[in-house]
């Protein structure tokens, strides 16, 4: 028997009517109209049923911080790293951990149940590595946390930088981090690139630099970055966070540099609501976006990611943890309008920040692991521009959250009793009739389904479900 069988789901890739089957926590079928006993059958009413929400880029040691000790009254980037650098002294394990873990149950609320985060090592009493560590053991039947040792003030600018984060990985802290933009000079940087590579090489571990987070389009580690990649053979495991330079590059030189990205096989992450907001900030207009070139990195077969980066933090004062928010920006920032390009925003958020983190058994296909999300949604680019209710999150085959269906009761002549805020189908006609509560049914927008509603009497007290938002 199954434990869990999903009917009439609409998966990403644009198959519909799909069921979902899942067995000890592994996706065991995936097909149109899967018959089993199964212990749990869930009728997905043509939703959009997706693999979880990955954040690629975040910073869980500072999240919910926001107004410790105080505001970021300018807003930029410099006086985050100033607000944080105050705040580390008074940070307590308990605190840390309490905030962290509520950041998850948000996480987890909406679907995102996979987080790399960013960890500052420059406090040698490394108090925020090992209380992510716990956070880290505490979530994982629930959430993949990886993190990543982070020299925020640089590993050869702070005193005792490098030795703190060599102490870091050996707690079990999973990927090498760096700033080298941050360094004192360029060639602090590109030395720290270098150095940095090498010990991930030595230790078999991933990579994931803040790589030329500047306005600045003589910041250019990211060269350095592949660099390094291509001759220590750490291709597929190393990441550019950012890249924001790259905004403000001439394209001459940067249709040199994405091909060197190429060719190292690099992964890029860009955060959108984060790059929109500290970027630009020494521009008076015309004020520069500052997000990096994502349409022309996916171009070139570039694995892009989105971050969150932030949520209410010193650098940050809004977010909720929710990546279909960041992919939202990302959209608009990069101007990736077409249907095309906004299912690339969909993917940037999954599979791509899954590609990223490398995690493994991850998707919708047999044999990956059964974590899915069911959205209140059509297809992807429906779940963005709705910031899709998460009605259902699985792990494993196990249900961890749920949401009511978002619906509004209206209140007016002649028109529905409901809205959902769903499309309209071209093809069905207008029905002007009350719309009951989605309770274990879906409203019906195909024709046929129409005609033959119209043609069945309605039974004594069924509700009537024919109106399409």
């Amino acid at each position: 028997m199954l434990d869990l069988l999903i009917h009439n789901a609409t998966l990403p890739d644009g198959r519909t009517a799909m069921s979902v089957a899942v067995r000890h926590g592994k996706i065991v079928g995936v097909a149109p109209g899967l018959l089993a006993p199964a212990q749990t059958v869930i009728d997905a009413q043509g939703q959009l049923l997706s693999p979880p929400f990955v954040d690629a880029h975040f910073h869980m040691d500072a999240t919910l911080s926001y107004g410790l000790p105080r505001v970021n009254q300018s807003g930029t980037l410099l006086e985050g790293i100033a607000l944080w650098g105050e705040l580390k002294p008074l940070l307590t394990p308990e605190a840390l951990i309490a905030r962290a873990m509520a950041y998850c149950d948000w996480a987890v609320a909406k679907g995102l149940l996979a987080i790399r985060s960013h960890v500052d090592v420059c406090d040698a009493r490394l108090l925020a590595v090992d209380a992510l560590l716990e956070v880290k053991r505490r979530v994982a039947p629930y959430l993949d946390l990886q993190l990543v040792a982070f020299p925020q003030d640089g590993v050869l600018r702070a005193p005792g930088a490098l030795d703190n984060l060599k102490r870091a990985l050996d707690k079990g802290v999973d990927v090498v981090g760096g700033i080298p933009h941050f360094e004192r000079t360029s060639e602090q940087g590109s030395a720290s690139v270098k150095l940095l590579c090498e010990l991930a090489a030595e230790r078999g571990l991933r990579v994931d630099m803040h790589c030329d987070e500047s306005d600045d389009p003589l910041s250019r580690h990211v060269e350095t970055l592949a660099f390094e990649t291509q001759r220590l053979g750490l291709q597929g495991r190393v990441t550019g966070s950012h890249l924001t330079s790259m905004h403000s590059m001439d394209n001459y030189y940067v249709s040199k540099l994405i091909a060197l990205m190429a060719q190292a096989q690099l992964h890029a992450v860009a955060n959108p609501l984060i790059n929109i907001t500290l970027q630009g900030r020494h521009d008076t207009y015309p004020k520069r976006r500052g997000m990096t070139r994502v349409p022309e990195l996916l171009a070139a077969g570039i694995n892009v990611a989105f971050g969150h980066d932030c949520v209410m933090d010193p650098w940050y004062a809004l977010g909720s943890g929710d990546m279909l928010e960041v992919a939202h920006m990302g959209l608009h920032v990069a101007q990736m309008t077409s249907q095309a390009a906004m299912r690339q925003c969909f993917d940037a958020v999954t599979v791509n920040a899954a590609r990223v983190m490398g995690l493994e058994n991850y998707g919708l296909e047999a044999g990956c692991n059964a974590d899915f999300v069911l959205l209140q949604a059509r297809d992807p680019v429906d779940a963005i521009r709705l910031r899709a209710t998460r009605l259902k999150v699985w792990r494993h085959g196990r249900l961890v959250a749920e949401s009511a269906l978002a619906q509004a009761q209206l209140h007016l002549p002649d028109r529905p009793a409901q809205t959902a805020w769903g499309a309209l189908s071209n093809a069905a006609p207008a029905v002007n009739r009350r719309a009951a509560p989605f309770p274990g049914r879906r409203l019906a927008t195909n024709p046929e389904r129409l005609a033959s509603l119209a043609r069945s009497p309605q039974p004594p007290g069924e509700p009537d479900n024919t109106h399409a938002d």
